[in-house]
């Protein structure tokens, strides 16, 4: 089984995979907080305690970090307690088979490179992801699987946190659809500006980003959802074509299978 760690700002999903190439099943995911304080031993501890049953029987792992503290302890738990199987770590000059056609590739975040694989291998197309995490990230892959760059753009939730306390009248709300756009309460002016204003926001940078890529000729591209913000609004936009909820996990395993045989 292969045990695929994605460790983002604000969490950490963990899938387990059965079987290689098109025989490969997500048997289960997993979702816990990020904590940068988090050491090696209290990491591993965690994952075991979340895998259970499973966790005597993982035969190989496939693991990045986008948090510079726990990446170091990822590496201590990685070679402490799974240093009798195989283990790939997402990082500067490893071979993902992404090209990164942006002006510093070291730059380009673990996460980006296998989600521009993933969304490569399942689509064959030039792609559009929107990752709506911490930040929203919008990343742009060429026909080719070329990553070509992309935009970043406050999350959701980090919007929410923002205005309650900046804003002496308004307080956190939950990320739900209001009954309307036209808010009759504080709460429900609140929801309507983050989940229709992010809705927009990501249409109108979408729209812009397909322009450039056509503006050659009318190539096909395919625009995906990811991250854990996206079941809140991917029904209120009109440019995503697909949400793939494990695109990251399954960028990670598409990783491993090319470096380990």
């Amino acid at each position: 089984m292969l045990l695929a760690i994605d460790i983002g700002n604000t969490n950490i999903v963990l899938g387990l995979y059965t079987g290689r190439g098109a025989d490969a099943t997500l048997l289960r995911d997993w979702r816990m907080r990020t904590d940068a304080r988090m050491t090696a031993d209290e990491l591993a501890l965690t994952m075991r305690g979340l895998l259970g049953e499973h966790a005597d029987r993982i035969t190989g792992v496939s693991a990045l970090s986008t948090v510079p503290a726990v990446l170091r302890e990822l590496r201590v738990m990685l070679g402490r307690y799974y240093s009798s199987v195989p283990r790939m770590l997402v990082q500067p000059g490893a071979r993902t088979g992404v090209p990164l056609l942006v002006d510093n590739p070291k730059e380009v975040g673990g996460d980006r490179v296998v989600n521009t694989l993933a969304a490569h291998h399942l689509y064959g197309t030039a792609c559009v992801v929107v990752d709506f995490g911490t930040s929203t990230n919008i990343d742009v892959i060429s026909e080719k699987g070329e990553f070509l760059g992309g935009v970043f753009a406050p999350g959701m939730e980090i919007s929410v946190d923002a205005l309650a306390s900046r804003a002496a009248q308004l307080r956190k709300v939950e990320l739900v659809r209001p009954r309307a756009v036209i808010g009759k309460n504080t709460v429900e002016c609140l929801q309507s500006g983050i989940l229709y204003g992010f809705a927009a926001q990501v249409d109108g940078l979408v729209r812009r980003i397909v322009g450039e890529l056509r503006s050659g000729g009318d190539t096909p591209v395919t625009v995906i959802a990811t991250g854990g913000l996206a079941p809140l609004i991917v029904g209120e936009t009109e440019t995503i074509d697909h949400h793939v909820p494990d695109l990251t996990l399954v960028g990670l395993r598409l990783f491993y299978e090319r470096n380990v045989h």
